[in-house]
C-alpha cells in the first residue's frame, strides 16, 4: 500500500510536534514536519532518528512565499505528492480589547495565522493533485466563532479575528476546489506555550479556561482526519468549523 504523505507546518512544538509523534507511530506514512529553524529543532530529529525514512524535518517559515515553495521542492523530490497537508503554524502573541490593540498586533496575527494557511495552500496545491483524496486543514480556534468568541469578555481580538478570517478562508476553499477536502479543526484550549501564554496575559482567560493536554487535542485531530480520510466522497455540504472533539463549533 502507498504511503500516506503528511505535510504539517509549526511541528516543532506544541500540537504539531504531537501530531508528528502521533502520526509516526503508524506504519506507511512519510511526514515533512515543517519548523521555522529545523536545525535547531531537536524534538524532531529525534523522531526523525527514531523513525528513518518517515519523518523529514524541513524548512518552512509560516507566509514566506519562497520558504513554502522551496519546501514543497523538497516534498517533490522525496514523495512526489502529498495526500495530507495540516496548516497548523499560528500565533496568539498579545491580548487586549479594542482600545488597547495596536494595528501592528492586528498584521501581525493575520500575517501567520490567515496569509499563512493560504500561501501553504497555494504552494502545495500541485502536489495535492497528485493524491487520489487531497486533504487541507487548517487548526483554527473557537477563538474564532463569531457566535461564541467574539461575545467573551476577554482580550482576543487580534487572534479571534484571524482566526475568523481563516474560517472564511476554509470554505472558500471547498467552494472552488471540488476534489479537495477541506478540515477546519478547533484543537480545544492546550497546555502549550500559546494556551499558556493565554491564561497568564488575559483576566478572563485565567478564570475560564482550562487546559486540556497536547495528547488529549491530537488525538482528537486525528480521528478526524482518518474520518475524513475514509470517507466515500467529499460531503456535498460546506465544511463547519470541528472541536477535537467532533462538536461543531457555530461560525
Amino acid at each position: 500500500m502507498a504511503p500516506t504523505v503528511y505535510l504539517i507546518s509549526g511541528a516543532n512544538r506544541g500540537i504539531g510536534l504531537g501530531l508528528v509523534t502521533a502520526l509516526a507511530a503508524r506504519p506507511d506514512v512519510i511526514i515533512f514536519a515543517g519548523a521555522r529553524s529545523p536545525s535547531s529543532a531537536s524534538a524532531l530529529h529525534a523522531l526523525a532518528a527514531q523513525y528513518p525514512g518517515k519523518v523529514h524535518p524541513i524548512q518552512l517559515t509560516s507566509s514566506d512565499r519562497a520558504d513554502n515553495e522551496a519546501a514543497v521542492k523538497e516534498v517533490d523530490k522525496v514523495a512526489g505528492r502529498l495526500d495530507v497537508v495540516i496548516a497548523n503554524a499560528g500565533i496568539a502573541k498579545f491580548f487586549g480589547k479594542v482600545l488597547d490593540t495596536p494595528e501592528q498586533e492586528m498584521r501581525d496575527h493575520y500575517e501567520i495565522n490567515v496569509l499563512g494557511p493560504l500561501l501553504l495552500f497555494q504552494s502545495t496545491w500541485p502536489l495535492l493533485q497528485h493524491s487520489p483524496k487531497p486533504v487541507f486543514a487548517i487548526v483554527s480556534s473557537a477563538a474564532g466563532s463569531i457566535e461564541r468568541g467574539a461575545v467573551r469578555p476577554s482580550g482576543m481580538l487580534a487572534y479571534g479575528a484571524s482566526k475568523a478570517a481563516v474560517n472564511f478562508l476554509a470554505v472558500k476553499l471547498w467552494s472552488e476546489f471540488k476534489e479537495l477536502v477541506v478540515l477546519p479543526i478547533s484543537p480545544g484550549p492546550v497546555a502549550t506555550d500559546m494556551g499558556n501564554y493565554a491564561k497568564s496575559s488575559d483576566p478572563f482567560m485565567a478564570k475560564h479556561m482550562q487546559l486540556i493536554t497536547v495528547e488529549t487535542s491530537v488525538g482528537g485531530i486525528v480521528k478526524l482526519l482518518d474520518a475524513a480520510g475514509a470517507a466515500a466522497e467529499r460531503a456535498e455540504e460546506p465544511p463547519r468549523l470541528i472541536n477535537y472533539d467532533g462538536a461543531v463549533v457555530p461560525w
